[in-house]
Formats: C-alpha cells, structure tokens, sequence
C-alpha cells in the first residue's frame, strides 16, 4: 500500500503474525483464531468449547496497558484474557494481581512465552533537600511535593521549581543542592541562562507571578493552564480535602514514573478521614482506562512503605464528566474496590 498508512499497516501485520506465532508455540495450532486489533496493540480471538478467549500482544507502555486490555476484553465478551508483554511484564503482573479476575500475564523471550512474576513496586528515591532551599518554596506559598527523588514546588500542581542534586537541569555536575526554576526543562535552562544573576527568591517571584496570572478559575486558554490538569485537580483536594470525604490530605507519588509536562497522567494523594482511616486518592482529568490498575497498583505501594499492616481506602477523583460507566465497571472488579467521586460543576474553583 501507498501512502502514510504504508508503515502503520505493515507494522501491524507483523505483529499480528508474531503474535500469531507466539500464540500457537504456547497454545498449539489447533483452533480458528480470529486477528483483532486492542487499540493499537495485535489481538486474537478464538471460539472454543470453555469459551471465548483472547490474546494481546503489549510491546511498548506496558504500565498503560492493563486497563484498556481488560476493558476491549469485556467489549468482545471474552471469558479468559492473556497478555503476552515484551518489555515490564512484571509490572503488568503485579497490576493485574490487584483484580478478582484479572488476565494472566506472559513474559515474552524471542519465541518462548512464560509466566510473569509479579514485580515488587519500585521504591521512593531519597530527595535531599536544605532546609533553607524548601524554606524559599514555602514562603513563595508553593505546595511542595516529593517526587521522582526530588524536592519541588508547584502552582496548582504545575511545576516552577525544583531542587536539584548531582546534575543541574542542563547536565553541569553540582556540588551540593541547588533550587533551579522554571516550567519544564527549556524554560528552567533558559532562567538560569537570563536571570542567574537575580537570587533564587527573585526568581521565584517572577515566574509564580507569570503562572499565577494564567493558572486560577476563569483564566482565557493558555497553554499554563492546560498542562497536566489531573495534578491541579490533587492541588485543589488537597488545599479542600472535605471534597472527597476527608480531613487531610497531602500529595504522593504514584508507581510511574512521571511523563513530561505535555503528556496526560494522574496524580495521587494520600490523607485520613475523620476517625484516622488512611486513604488514598487518585485523580485524573479525562477518561483513563489506566486511572484503575496504576491507582490500585499506588494505593499497595503506599500501604506497604507505611509499614502499619494497615489497609487504604481508596478513592478516585474525576470531574463528572469524566466519571464513566467503564471505569466503574473496572473500579468494581479489584480485590477490594474503590469508591469513585465525581466532582460536579468547576472544580478548579472549588479549592
């Protein structure tokens, strides 16, 4: 075939005749296998005597991939799903080990196809962070969030600062922690390039202001305030926790690492109800067929760094618009399932 589709279509073609292949290595050759597609990844299908099975060949973003699996899974009326994964199968092990029925998941090695052990969840990197660098983020009323080994401040859950250790931004090997500030990359490079002269408070206040002007309630569209809107969601629960039914609540990390400023994720949370109960919260903006397995997967990670023997509520936070019959569905089918809160009217407004 001509055209820009050439590429794609071949692309799928071979991996539905890997899949093929794999399939029929492990499962014999003996059935009608129907190719499908699940979203973008090669699919089978097939018909037999226990029921309707399928096969779904993840070969990229494996720590997206449970959800929207178990949701084309349900839309074809399969009885038994496997998910043969390339790359982190032992993260998809372990998120689908979160559900009552989740799939069996499948570690691809060139031709071979074996069970995944679930992986143990990754633990938090320490973040050091001098006490008078944290101290100029509190006074430029940031909320200040540990994540990814390091310390930073945010604007309604956008990034302005950071502390860094090691490295700077731009790669300059450091001594002792620095605050770098800017928002993402490019533009932190580029402070440090223009204003170093000016000290780090002055920063601060220069680039708050600038975000602060475009990022509340009401603002015209502007691309500062359509940047990761699933962590200004956590900002505004965590400064009006009674939202979600809690008494405190404070920002925490989830078990992905975080993508760039441009990609849409979710952001998580943990507090205590009245009467002490830990929960954990987990916001997204948007429908995120992967909001349920990354939430359960955060919420065993949480309970098992807090090494209390205690069990989290968890909760997901979605605007009302966003709270869809399939991520119910999802929620409903984990080991111990979430309750969902959906936030009617603006809810940028609401902290």
């Amino acid at each position: 075939m001509d055209g820009p589709r050439a590429d794609p279509d071949r692309r799928t073609a071979l991996e539905q005749a890997r899949l093929r292949g794999l399939v029929a290595g492990r499962w014999g050759r003996d059935r009608e296998r129907e190719a499908l597609t699940a979203g973008t990844a090669a699919a089978l299908v097939e018909d037999g005597p226990d029921g309707r099975r399928g096969w779904v060949l993840v070969d990229e973003a494996a720590d997206r991939a449970l959800g929207p699996a178990m949701v084309w899974a349900e839309r074809h009326g399969l009885d038994e799903l496997h998910l043969l994964v390339d790359e982190g199968a032992g993260t998809v092990a372990r998120h689908a080990s979160h559900f009552a029925d989740g799939p069996t998941v499948w570690r691809v090695d060139g031709t071979a196809v074996e069970p995944a052990p679930p992986e143990p969840p990754p633990r938090p990197a320490p973040a050091p962070a001098p006490p008078e660098l944290v101290d100029l983020l509190i006074d430029a009323g940031l909320e200040v969030v540990v994540e990814g080994g390091m310390v930073r401040g945010e604007v309604d859950g956008l990034e302005v600062a950071r502390i860094v250790h090691g490295r700077t931004t731009a790669g300059v090997p450091i001594d002792a922690p620095q605050l770098e500030v800017g928002v993402g990359k490019a533009d932190r490079e580029l402070t440090a390039m223009v204003h170093g002269e000016l000290p780090p408070a002055a920063q601060l206040e220069r680039v708050v202001a600038i975000v602060r002007e475009h990022r509340r309630p009401g603002a015209p569209r502007h691309p500062l305030n359509q940047l990761v809107p699933d962590r200004w969601l956590r900002a505004v629960l965590c400064r009006n926790p009674a939202l979600v039914g809690l008494a405190s609540l404070r920002p925490a990390e989830t078990t992905r690492p975080r993508p760039n400023l441009s990609v849409r994720d979710l952001a998580a949370a943990v507090g205590e109800t009245d009467d002490g109960r830990r929960v954990v919260v987990v916001c997204a903006v948007g429908i995120a067929l992967d909001l349920v397995p990354l939430a359960a997967d955060t919420r065993a990670a949480l309970d098992e760094a807090a090494g209390d023997g205690r069990r989290s509520g968890l909760v997901l936070a979605v605007p009302a618009r966003d709270d869809h019959p399939t991520v119910r569905r999802l929620a409903a089918r984990m080991h111990d399932p979430a309750d969902i809160v959906a936030l009617e009217g603006d809810w940028r407004a609401a902290g």
